[in-house]
């Protein structure tokens, strides 16, 4: 039995508290706050694993994150953070005092479970939304699924489709989540890549393109699945209707699955936004995901969906009320209500669906201009969130940085001697393409005035 003394007791319990809020948040990844109280405890025991306590084999290459590196380094650093992909300025008022009616007003039920796949009074304002945009009656109860974030639709959708040997093509660059979630589900990743045409002047988003004989190719008796992210991130293309029916064709060919991911489907600032789901054919073998979060600017209430033919989302069901099963109420709420309204004035300059674009536009405009001026290349977004910065050109003494990428390198000495940080963007790249993205950083530019100020005193110092 130990005994110990009421000091070294309360050094204890502080230690334990700070270490479970730690990890609570993700902030630490050892029992380092344990070991100053009791050194010569072996902790190293308690992480011994059985020969048959291991994950499992569909994790293997799954564990590497962006995220983890770059966002921890930029808190480290104290640096100005236009990396990682979320608004630091408010969300619409109205949407706000929704989410705070639903928990706080007489509707007690509203704090309590809803429908397991969608709250009613949200999937009917999808259904409404969504259903002129589509072509198409929306079936609220059949044809919608709601899940947290469009990353639980996503997850649903890789799980109950793909299996083992399944082939998934997926264009390159891509947003991260799509290659561990296809190798989880047993699927082998297939990659076509978007390459940019040479041009004069200002370089654009729509100037990456794919190669048609090299997306046909891709297509096989194994391929299951393709996805889609448009608007794209990291690069902020809009595929064109011509470049989407190409796509369609050979999935109608091949029979098919399309994964669709569309969370930036308001933001288009060049370019239309087209649906890839109301093309002639579609609707039966697409996945269209959206999410709340990058509508409304409120990513951290986790609320996305999933439409589709009855025929897909039923099996998009099965997996959701296996796993998570459930939303936040409130926040479901909150987001139908926020719908409604912007319904409402679809086609008046208040809608928040064509302000904040627009609001957008300038800002993209501005992160341009800068970037210019220290002599990287922006590359002009048409949609999203984003903007890659081909920095090429750029002199600067890596050779203190670790990592295998110039674009890795860059991103760990910008914010370790500039408090400037982003993403370097071969890090969307599959092992084999990472150099096709080495000479590009993405810059996130829905920030708020205070942010991007504090990003153009850093650039003008450069």
């Amino acid at each position: 039995m130990m005994i110990c003394c009421r000091k070294t007791a309360v050094q204890i319990f502080r230690r334990n508290i700070c270490y479970v809020a730690a990890r609570n948040f993700g902030l630490v990844g050892s029992d380092r706050f344990l070991e100053p109280v009791f050194p010569s405890i072996n902790l190293s025991i308690s992480r011994k694993m059985s020969s048959k306590i291991r994950g499992t084999k569909r994790l293997e290459g799954t564990d590497e994150n962006v995220w983890n590196v770059y966002t921890k380094m930029a808190a480290d650093f104290k640096a100005v953070n236009v990396g990682q992909g979320f608004p630091d300025f408010s969300p619409p008022d109205y949407v706000k005092e929704a989410l705070a009616n639903a928990t706080a007003g007489d509707r007690h039920i509203l704090n309590q479970y809803t429908r397991g796949h969608g709250h009613p009074r949200l999937v009917n304002a999808i259904s409404k939304l969504f259903s002129p945009l589509m072509g198409r009656d929306i079936d609220p109860l059949n044809e919608v699924i709601v899940t947290t974030g469009a990353y639980g639709a996503l997850f649903c959708s890789f799980q109950a489709f793909i299996e083992d040997g399944d082939e998934v093509i997926i264009i390159e660059p891509f947003y991260d989540c799509y290659k561990p979630m296809t190798l989880m589900a047993g699927g082998v990743p297939k990659y076509v890549s978007l390459r940019p045409k040479a041009t004069d002047g200002q370089s654009s988003s729509a100037d990456w393109v794919f190669d048609e004989k090299e997306l046909r190719s891709a297509f096989n008796s194994k391929t299951k699945a393709i996805v889609v992210n448009n608007p794209h991130n990291p690069l902020g293309k809009l595929y064109t209707r011509e470049e989407l029916q190409m796509i369609a064709d050979l999935c109608i060919e091949h029979d098919v699955l399309c994964i669709s991911d569309e969370v930036y489907e308001w933001l288009q600032y060049d370019a239309k936004h087209v649906r890839i789901g109301s093309l002639p054919g579609m609707w039966d073998r697409t996945l269209t995901i959206g999410s709340a979060g990058k509508t409304f600017s409120v990513t951290g209430w986790k609320i996305g969906w999933a439409m589709g033919a009855p025929e897909l989302i039923k099996h998009l069901v099965t997996v959701w009320q296996n796993s998570v099963f459930h939303c936040n109420t409130p926040a479901a709420e909150a987001v139908a209500i926020g719908i409604e309204k912007e319904m409402s004035r679809f086609d008046s300059p208040d809608c928040y669906f064509t302000s904040l674009p627009r609001e957008l536009r300038e800002k993209r405009d501005q992160v341009a201009k800068l970037l210019s001026e220290v002599g990287m290349k922006p590359i002009l977004p048409n949609g999203g969130y984003f903007m890659l910065a081909d920095i090429s050109g750029i002199e600067a003494d890596l050779s203190g940085e670790e990592g295998e990428t110039r674009d890795g390198k860059f991103v760990k000495w910008m914010i370790r001697n500039k408090k400037l940080a982003t993403i370097p963007v071969s890090a969307f790249y599959s092992a084999s393409h990472k150099k096709m993205g080495e000479n590009y950083i993405r810059f996130c530019f829905c920030k708020s005035d205070e942010t991007l100020n504090s990003m153009a005193d850093i650039l003008k110092q450069w």
